[in-house]
């Protein structure tokens, strides 16, 4: 294709060819070829017409392959080609410091990134942000190697925020705080912030670990800066009412989930919990109960707010809100989905905890509810379905007696007293 006379408005025409699907993945090959020729070897210095004319060639086919992505499979080459992109941002650094503006490698590196992104075939839908991971990591890759993306992500963030999105989402569980920080902040558009998010949440068990860190001031930049910067992702203008359709309303299921799965693993650790208090997080668990937005999140609120109560219940003034009713419907709810849960080693270990929570809570159940037989029945066939989850667990694994012991002796707590309840009824029944 080197040296081809085109035209970047014609490619992008060939979306309706019929001979696109059939070489699409031909196509695909000799674009990476292509690629790894022109820059994986030593670059050498460029006049502005070669840089220029090689910048378009990016571009071109950058153009081609959105046309084409519904026809090719996805590269297994990511690594290389992210490779290829680490060296081009290196020489892009070294015309920086010989005072050259390297203003088209800029560009050609801007597309050679979007080039290993429509290659990889990521989606770019901010939709699909809370699916799983998006590239490997590859045996020969250290966390060193993305050092350079890091260094660029700093550089851009704040004006190329498309290509800040893309390095988010490439980047993985890679430890960059500072930057996650400034990307999750409230002047930044919404599927940024929410890119920050999902990558947090997958850094969250390094954040746990926090005092293994060394670093005294990356520990305490972490713990101060850290947990305000969580929030404004999910919540940029706090008493701003957004309409049912914004990316940033009260209710999003996977973005709240996302966030409520990471506040459930910061809670493990007690020198979270002041932070997830003066940061108002707490305050924004209770609001989510006191709207009884339950479902799949009143497993992690329970969480959280089971194991925040003890250490905080001072400083939290607003957990005596949150009715006894209201406690007991969040129970409800948190066994309803806690047999899906029990295959994560953390939730797993809650689960005692969530015990002495419905135990608490139980009684409330024959107070407020007309059908309250009903309801106990259904209590005690979710708690049934995480006993039979526990132990095929524990046949497979070999582990967490203990925790079946606790939940089986809550099914016969509430099995008991609903013995009780239906027995005292007879008696005041004519």
């Amino acid at each position: 294709m080197v040296g081809v006379q085109f035209d970047k408005k014609d490619i992008v025409r060939i979306d309706k060819s019929s001979a696109l699907p059939r070489f699409a993945n031909v196509l695909l090959e000799q674009f990476e070829i292509t690629l790894w020729t022109r820059y994986e070897g030593a670059l050498s210095d460029d006049t502005t017409a070669i840089a220029y004319r090689e910048y378009d060639l990016i571009t071109a086919i950058c153009l081609v392959l959105e046309s084409a992505k519904h026809y090719y499979n996805r590269s297994f080459h990511d690594m290389r080609n992210l490779d290829v992109c680490g060296k081009i941002y290196s020489r892009m650094r070294s015309s920086r410091a010989e005072q050259n503006p390297p203003w088209e490698l800029f560009g050609a590196l801007h597309d050679a990134l979007r080039f290993t992104f429509n290659a990889a075939k990521v989606s770019r839908d901010p939709a699909d942000l809370w699916n799983g991971q998006y590239f490997w990591t590859g045996d020969s890759h250290s966390p060193e190697d993305f050092d350079w993306l890091v260094d660029y992500l700093e550089y851009i963030y704040s004006d190329d925020q498309e290509a800040a999105f893309d390095i988010l989402v490439l980047l993985g569980v890679l430890k960059f705080f500072k930057i996650l920080i400034a990307c999750m902040g409230s002047s930044m558009p919404v599927h940024l912030r929410h890119a920050a998010l999902r990558l947090a949440h997958s850094a969250r068990e390094e954040m746990v670990s926090i005092d293994a860190i060394d670093d005294a001031m990356l520990r305490d930049m972490i713990l101060t800066e850290f947990s305000p910067a969580i929030l404004t992702a999910v919540c940029p203008q706090p008493g701003v009412t957004h309409s049912d359709d914004s990316p940033d309303r009260c209710v999003h299921d996977q973005r709240d989930l996302c966030y409520l799965e990471l506040l459930f693993a910061l809670a493990r650790n007690s020198n979270w919990h002041p932070h997830l208090v003066e940061d108002h997080h707490i305050d924004r668990c209770i609001s989510i109960v006191l709207k009884g937005c339950f479902g799949q999140r009143a497993f992690y609120l329970a969480g959280i707010l089971l194991r925040i109560a003890p250490s905080e219940q001072s400083s939290v003034t607003s957990l005596n809100s949150i009715t006894g009713q209201q406690w007991w419907d969040m129970m409800r709810d948190a066994w309803l989905h806690a047999s899906f849960t029990t295959d994560d080693i953390h939730c797993f270990e809650f689960l005692p905890v969530l015990v002495e929570g419905a135990k608490r809570y139980m009684h409330i159940a024959a107070q407020n509810y007309i059908a309250w037989e009903v309801h106990l029945k259904f209590f005690i066939e979710r708690v049934d379905h995480v006993v039979d989850a526990l132990e095929t667990r524990d046949s497979q694994q070999g582990d967490g007696e203990g925790v079946a012991v606790a939940v089986k002796e809550l099914r016969t707590a509430a099995s008991d007293m609903l013995e009780e309840l239906v027995s005292s009824q007879r008696v005041v029944s004519p």
